[in-house]
């Protein structure tokens, strides 16, 4: 399967036509609730567009060879997610990924995800749909399929924090990341996918052991890494060679810190409770620190943050104090103030190249250059047809010119 974002049918099946041939199916992806989709236009930000999706879906069903499919988060009523995922199906969608959570519930606020939601849209359509969301553990799996109905569930973080939980079992986590760097040797990728990976992974223990997630933070290479690993497998090793008998799991986990479990996220209180008194106490904090709290004291600033405040002392981080930008007209990103479009760079440069304008304001000057290549190819036709140059005969070489380019 191969998923795409995208808010262009044109540039979407293009695209789509250079993968078909290495992939069973071609998937949609308008679930993405991310910042990054807001400003690109795609994801969950599409999914008041139904006409520009239902454009997409049906020149994909023309173009390809392969099925198209799609994943989609809900909205707050049952009634429009159900119309929703119709739409989609009448437009050609052969499977239907459903995330039971609204494209406003992400990070702290991700809440519980509605089977209700998931179970009224695969009342509602006759194709496949496949569950996603409160997935973590594989009993979890079996209750989604009993209550929802559904053909097949997905897992996000709840897979990334134990790979081996649809295989039912909570493995030693050193087991899963040793596995997982073989790959990475084998396979290379950029270094901050690996340890993304692993923060996932060792995320209990690394709790515990904060030194060895600052080392894990800094480490510029594999070998570093891989080191770190070895280490963090050491310290649980050695601590369960001391473990006394009887003893049970710390802050309140199913199994000790060492094991593939799930990490449930905290809410706002209870991230609050984290970075307030007793977080400091033991000097430990959250990933981030609240924005409500970076009212410019150092000690409640993330740390790009302290950095940025050592470089320039006199910076602030309140929100009202920030220069407000007038928004492209286009994708809300800042638009260029001389902009004769009103819109930023990339949605200019898309609209004079597709218009042949020119925008001196971003330095776009499309206009001027096809008018400069008629100005050569005009020259080119004087030299190589000397007798239009005798006649003086302009008018000719002129038309000559435009119907060459009319041609084109």
């Amino acid at each position: 399967l191969s998923q795409f974002c995208a808010n262009d049918p044109e540039v979407f099946v293009q695209a789509a036509l250079l993968a078909q041939d290495y992939c069973d199916a071609i998937d949609l992806n308008l679930g993405c609730p991310q910042m990054i989709a807001k400003r690109g236009h795609y994801g969950a930000f599409l999914q008041e567009e139904w006409d520009l999706l239902q454009r997409m879906i049906l020149l994909a069903n023309e173009k390809l060879s392969v099925p198209i499919t799609c994943k989609i988060r809900v909205f707050p009523e049952i009634d429009k997610t159900v119309k929703y995922a119709q739409m989609l199906e009448k437009a050609g969608c052969q499977l239907l990924t459903v995330h039971g959570r609204t494209k406003e519930q992400k990070g702290p606020l991700a809440g519980v995800a509605s089977w209700e939601h998931i179970q009224a849209v695969r009342k509602a359509v006759s194709i496949p749909v496949f569950a996603n969301g409160n997935i973590q553990c594989l009993s979890d799996v079996e209750e989604c399929i009993r209550k929802t109905g559904v053909h097949g569930v997905m897992s996000a973080e709840g897979n990334l924090h134990n790979p081996a939980l649809f295989e039912g079992r909570n493995p030693l986590v050193w087991e899963m990341a040793e596995e997982y760097l073989e790959i990475v040797q084998k396979y290379p990728c950029p270094l901050s996918y690996v340890r993304a990976h692993l923060f996932k992974l060792w995320h209990h223990t690394l709790q515990v052991y904060q030194q060895l997630r600052e080392e894990l933070a800094k480490v510029k290479t594999l070998e570093g890494i891989v080191d770190v690993n070895r280490e963090l497998k050491l310290r649980c090793q050695e601590e369960i060679a001391n473990q006394k008998e009887g003893e049970k799991p710390k802050e309140g986990l199913p199994f000790f810190h060492w094991i593939c479990q799930p990490y449930i996220r905290p809410g706002p209180k209870e991230r609050c409770k984290e970075n307030g008194a007793s977080g400091t106490e033991k000097g430990v904090r959250g990933k981030r620190a609240l924005e409500e709290e970076e009212d410019g004291n150092s000690e409640l600033l993330s740390k790009n943050k302290q950095k940025k405040k050592l470089r320039n002392p006199n910076k602030s981080f309140d929100p009202s104090l920030k220069p407000k930008y007038a928004k492209c007209d286009q994708c809300g990103n800042p638009k260029g103030n001389k902009c004769v479009f009103n819109m930023c760079r990339g949605c200019c440069k898309k609209r004079a190249f597709k218009e042949t304008a020119d925008c001196p304001g971003h330095g776009l000057l499309f206009k001027t250059k096809y008018e400069k290549s008629l100005s050569w190819q005009s020259s080119q036709r004087v030299i190589q047809n000397p007798e239009i140059s005798r006649r003086g005969d302009v008018d000719v070489g002129e038309t000559a010119v435009l119907k060459e380019a009319g041609d084109s």
